[in-house]
């Protein structure tokens, strides 16, 4: 069983269309595919969350969400706020160990060191526990050069392995932020750029997010994408 954790630079940073596009290419390829969401925040009881919509652009995958809490904050305090237990980084360890899939997807809240309880877990050390590889997605514009970097370094000072970065919302008319961060994310985070997705495919149909998919992410999430055909 493979596994993947996929952290952003911060929100809305697209990556819960990432994790749809690796979903996709890795059912596409026959594998099966489970998303673990440890904590969903800002979602209430029986409102679909970051898993509905990933099964929403995928197609079906197997969806383990376990906590989920209705103020859009940081999990440790959303559950304060809730009055409901915390995620346990051990829970969520536990919960990827006893998949029956081929390619496990765990999907953070924001960045990586948003913490999950008031021991300051995080899933940084969810992907120590797990010994699993990092997916960084960033933002494409002006800031994320630091952002990206402190979260590599983090990564490092941990002994973890940041497989790459994926930009995951890149726009159709990128100003020269946009353009020459393509080329100094690699440099920042000392791991190589995995992909570039175009902004807007939160409402893609599930076929044109494949197509997308195999047109943006690179060899090592199963597209083809090319640092030399970057945008």
């Amino acid at each position: 069983m493979r596994i993947l954790v996929v952290t952003g630079t911060g929100t809305d940073v697209g990556k819960t269309v990432v994790v749809a596009a690796i979903a996709a290419l890795a059912r596409a390829a026959g594998e099966r595919v489970t998303v673990v969401k440890p904590a969903q925040t800002g979602v209430a009881p029986g409102e679909d969350g970051d898993l509905a919509a990933v099964a929403g652009l995928a197609g079906p995958v197997g969806a383990v969400e376990l906590a989920r809490y209705p103020e859009p904050l940081a999990p440790a305090t959303a559950a304060r706020c809730a009055g409901t237990p915390p995620v346990m980084a051990a829970e969520v360890v536990d919960a990827v160990r006893a998949q029956d899939a081929d390619l496990v997807i765990v999907e953070g809240a924001g960045g990586l060191l948003v913490r999950f309880n008031d021991l300051a877990e995080t899933l940084a050390d969810v992907a120590a526990g797990l010994a699993a590889p990092v997916v960084l997605v960033a933002s494409a514009g002006l800031g994320v050069l630091n952002t990206a970097a402190l979260t590599a370094e983090a990564l490092a000072r941990r002994g973890l392995t940041l497989a790459g970065t994926v930009v995951g919302a890149y726009p159709e008319h990128p100003d020269l932020a946009e353009r020459t961060n393509l080329d100094d994310l690699p440099t920042v985070t000392a791991a190589p750029l995995l992909g570039v997705l175009p902004a807007g495919l939160g409402a893609a149909s599930p076929e044109d997010l494949l197509a997308a998919a195999r047109c943006g992410l690179g060899p090592v999430l199963g597209g083809g994408w090319s640092p030399r055909r970057a945008p």
